[in-house]
C-alpha cells in the first residue's frame, strides 16, 4: 500500500482546506517545490499534487508550479486539478507528471475520459468526490445524484491506473478515513483504489491496511503530516513492517 502526501496549490503556495472550502484554507509553504523535496527525502513514493485554482475556475492555473515540483522530485507525480482536454494532459505527461487525475470531466465527456485512458493507458487516475454518498464536482461546488460505484463501473476495462475516492466531508479534517465506503468501492470494482479525505494518524494506517485486501491500493494523506498528527516515515515503516510479515505469512510452508 502506498502512503502518499498530498501537496495543494492554491495561488501558488502549499495550502491545505477544509472540506474543499477556499474561504477555509490555511498556506504551510510558499515553496511547493521544497515540500515535494521534503516529502521524498522522508520516503514517499509517489507524491500527490492538485491544482485547486484549476479546479475551481476548469482550466489549470498553477501549471508552472507543477512544472517546478516535477523537476525536483525523482518520485512520480499524480496530478488533477482543472483538466478538461487532451492537451492539458498532454502538456502534464510531457513536462513529467507521471499519472494525470481526471475528476469532474468523466461526468461530462465520457469520451475525453475514454481518449485519455487509450492514449496514455495506464496513466490516467479517476478522481471521485462525494459527499453523503453522492458524487460531486467542479471542485467540490456542485453535487450530483450519482453515488461513487455508479461512475467507478462505467469506467471499467478502459485502462485506468486507479480510482481516487474522498469523503468531502473528511477531507483536511483529521477525523478519520471513511473505511465503510471506501471498501465498499474498492469491492465493487476490479480498479485499484486509493483512499483519501480524514487521515488523522497512525491507526487510520492500520485500519486501512486490514482492508487492503479488498482493493485498496494506498491512501493519500494531507494535513495529519503537515501538523505532525502522522509522522510520514512512521506510516510508510508500518507499511512495509505489514506487507513483510503478510509475505512471510504466506509463504510459510504448512506442517
Amino acid at each position: 500500500m502506498l502512503i502518499i502526501p498530498a501537496i495543494d496549490l492554491k495561488d501558488g503556495k502549499c495550502v491545505r482546506l477544509l472540506q474543499g472550502d477556499f474561504n477555509l484554507s490555511t498556506v504551510y509553504s510558499d515553496h511547493p517545490a521544497d515540500i515535494a523535496a521534503k516529502w521524498q527525502k522522508k520516503g514517499a513514493k509517489r507524491i500527490h499534487v492538485v491544482d485547486l485554482d484549476g479546479s475551481r475556475d476548469g482550466s489549470p492555473r498553477n501549471m508552472n508550479i507543477i512544472r517546478e515540483l516535477a523537476r525536483a522530485v525523482d518520485v512520480p507525480l499524480q496530478v488533477g486539478g482543472g483538466i478538461r482536454d487532451m492537451k492539458t494532459v498532454d502538456s502534464y505527461i510531457d513536462m513529467g507528471v507521471n499519472y494525470v487525475i481526471l475528476g469532474t470531466v468523466a461526468l461530462k465527456d465520457r469520451k475525453f475520459v475514454l481518449d485519455a485512458c487509450a492514449n496514455y493507458r495506464g496513466r490516467i487516475i479517476l478522481a471521485i468526490d462525494a459527499r453523503d454518498g453522492r458524487v460531486a464536482v467542479e471542485g467540490w461546488t456542485e453535487s450530483t445524484d450519482q453515488s461513487p460505484v455508479e461512475i467507478a463501473s462505467g469506467y471499467e476495462e478502459c485502462g485506468l491506473n486507479s480510482i481516487i475516492y474522498t469523503d468531502i466531508q473528511r477531507d483536511g479534517m483529521e477525523s478519520g478515513v471513511n473505511i465503510e465506503s471506501t471498501k465498499v468501492l474498492a469491492e465493487s470494482v476490479d480498479i485499484p483504489i486509493i483512499a483519501s479525505g480524514g487521515v488523522a494518524d497512525i491507526h487510520d494506517i492500520e485500519r486501512l491496511l486490514e482492508a487492503a485486501d479488498s482493493g485498496i491500493m494506498g491512501v493519500i494523506t494531507g494535513k495529519a503530516i503537515y501538523t505532525g498528527a502522522l509522522k510520514l516515515e512512521e506510516a510508510i515503516a508500518r507499511v512495509s513492517s505489514f506487507e513483510l510479515n503478510s509475505e512471510r505469512i504466506k509463504n510459510k510452508p504448512f506442517p
